[in-house]
């Protein structure tokens, strides 16, 4: 008896200095991939189902050593979406594991886009996005509400930024995280207490003078002033005039804008009506809402492009100004 006792204690420690052995032997050993994979570890996944995807990924083909090391280590590893950089060593694979830092998805929204053209920057890094279903949620007014919005549907809402979307993200994840940066930034600008905030009416006006201001001008510098001219304009109940607004409606961005279009009855169409139109044009981005709110105190009324290639204005504060620009501006078009 006391010989099979000796014979079980050094059978068992044979075993375990195997195991040492065989994880030794590995933990320097880096994974296969040569370039970074993206894995899903689902829910309740224990260190045999762990190794057993990276085995079936061809990352780490010692499945016996990753459970022995997480046995060992007590590891604690994590449900979700996990980017795997190339050639990971045996602790770093489960470090990614046991940290819950889920794989993401970068994308970068410019600023002055409207919702129906987002999907073409998004579907680069999520090519999965249904756009008909983007559409439908954006003018969703119950789905609007949800979120916290007091509009009939999204259009100004998704702040423009750069966003890193959790990798499994549909499209009510991301309308939702865009609509909570742009109330973030709600509530950051209401805190600075600018009169604007009362003379406009609120946010959403806010948002709607600033989605003009965005499309009217490519030049930061810009557009505190032409926030000044457009108060200037709703001061004394001149319509704003701006064409960006019927183009918005026939979602003409380039190209003229033709008689017809002008005549149009939106109230969109600020060439025929005065005061704010019911809603942003597009989504205007941190820099074009400040301006709003911090308008250049002016006389200027009017603006024209110089189109001189500087993508730069004139400014005048009477009609007859304004008209002398614009024969200039349409002798610089000539000699372009």
């Amino acid at each position: 008896m006391k010989k099979f006792f000796v014979f079980i204690f050094f059978a068992l420690l044979g075993v375990a200095l195997f195991g040492v052995f065989y994880v030794k032997k590995h933990i320097e050993t880096p994974s296969n991939s040569s370039k970074p994979i993206i894995l899903q570890i689902p829910a309740g996944s224990s260190p045999a189902k762990v190794s057993q995807i990276l085995q079936d990924s061809g990352i780490w083909n010692y499945p016996e050593s990753f459970q022995l090391w997480c046995r060992v280590k007590k590891c604690a590893l994590k449900a979700g979406w996990f980017e795997i950089p190339p050639h990971q060593k045996l602790r770093d694979l489960v470090a990614i594991f046991e940290s819950g830092k889920n794989a993401v998805r970068k994308v970068t929204i410019p600023e002055g886009r409207a919702s129906w053209e987002m999907p073409a920057y998004l579907k680069k890094e999520f090519p999965e996005l249904a756009v008909e279903v983007w559409d439908s949620l954006v003018h969703s007014s119950e789905f609007t509400r949800s979120l916290g919005v007091n509009a009939s549907n999204l259009e100004g809402y998704l702040l423009p930024e750069t966003y890193m979307f959790p990798y499994q993200s549909d499209e009510q994840t991301i309308l939702k995280t865009m609509v909570s940066a742009n109330l973030r930034l709600q509530e950051e600008m209401k805190s600075q207490g600018s009169e604007v905030w009362k003379k406009l009416g609120g946010w959403h006006q806010i948002l709607t003078l600033a989605s003009v201001v965005e499309e009217e001008t490519g030049n930061p510098s810009e557009r505190p002033l032409i926030a000044g001219v457009f108060h200037n304009r709703l001061d004394i109940g001149m319509p704003l005039g701006a064409d960006p607004t019927v183009r918005f409606i026939f979602k003409n961005l380039t190209g003229p804008i033709y008689k017809s279009q002008l005549n149009s009855d939106s109230p969109y169409n600020t060439r025929k009506f005065k005061g704010l139109m019911p809603g942003p044009i597009s989504n205007p981005g941190r820099h074009a809402i400040e301006a709003v709110l911090n308008p250049e105190v002016t006389d200027k009324l009017y603006f024209v492009a110089k189109d001189d290639g500087s993508g730069t204005h004139f400014f005048s504060s009477t009609l007859s100004k304004h008209n002398y620009y614009k024969e200039i501006a349409a002798q610089n078009r000539l000699h372009r």
